[in-house]
């Protein structure tokens, strides 16, 4: 057993026993490579800093269940995954991020050296909007990335219901089509189911 993994071993127990100062300890051991973490996936500073600080929040108040045999390392990237993933599915309102980690990874382990940017995979969807006419364009943008419902879309737009879905299923099926042609399949069903 090294030095570090014994510091982490009695900063664990002591944190399960309340220790304010074992969290911050650990905090200070893990904040900065997990904020590196979060910006590799985010691209977004203030994104990066609440993931950071929801997945120690996370720890603190699930201090009593860590098991000792586990590294706090582990459980720390792991749990901030979950909330990346979830603070992607809350933006954009589908499980294309999610979908798009877990196909990094595979990449990653698969192929070093050919991990996917997702600012490119964003930069293709931007510009498979930038295709669409303006009306598929805003509703699209409207529903996927300002969450708004089919009602709001209908009101702010001054569309019938009727006439947002329509856009919205003709924009999403040419979006699907050029994501596929950019190379990006294995995003397409998301792009119809989200």
């Amino acid at each position: 057993m090294n030095a570090a993994s014994t510091k982490e071993d009695i900063l664990i127990w002591l944190l399960k026993h309340d220790s304010q100062w074992a969290f911050d300890n650990l905090y200070r051991m893990y904040a900065h490579r997990l904020l590196a973490f979060a910006m590799e996936y985010c691209h977004h500073c203030e994104t990066a800093e609440e993931i950071v600080e929801d997945t120690f929040i996370w720890i603190w108040t699930h201090r009593h269940e860590i098991r000792q045999e586990k590294t706090l390392f582990n459980l720390v990237f792991i749990k901030a995954r979950h909330l990346l993933i979830n603070a992607y599915r809350a933006t954009l309102n589908s499980p294309r991020f999610e979908d798009y980690v877990d196909y990094a990874d595979r990449l990653s382990t698969e192929n070093h050296g050919s991990q996917i940017d997702y600012d490119y995979f964003m930069r293709v969807i931007r510009k498979g909007l930038d295709q669409l006419p303006p009306t598929q364009r805003r509703v699209i943008e409207l529903s996927r990335f300002e969450h708004k419902s089919v009602k709001e879309i209908a009101v702010l737009m001054e569309l019938t219901e009727q006439t947002v879905r329509n856009q919205l299923s003709l924009g999403l099926k040419q979006l699907m089509t050029y994501v596929t042609q950019a190379g990006y399949g294995v995003f397409t069903l998301l792009l119809l189911n989200s």
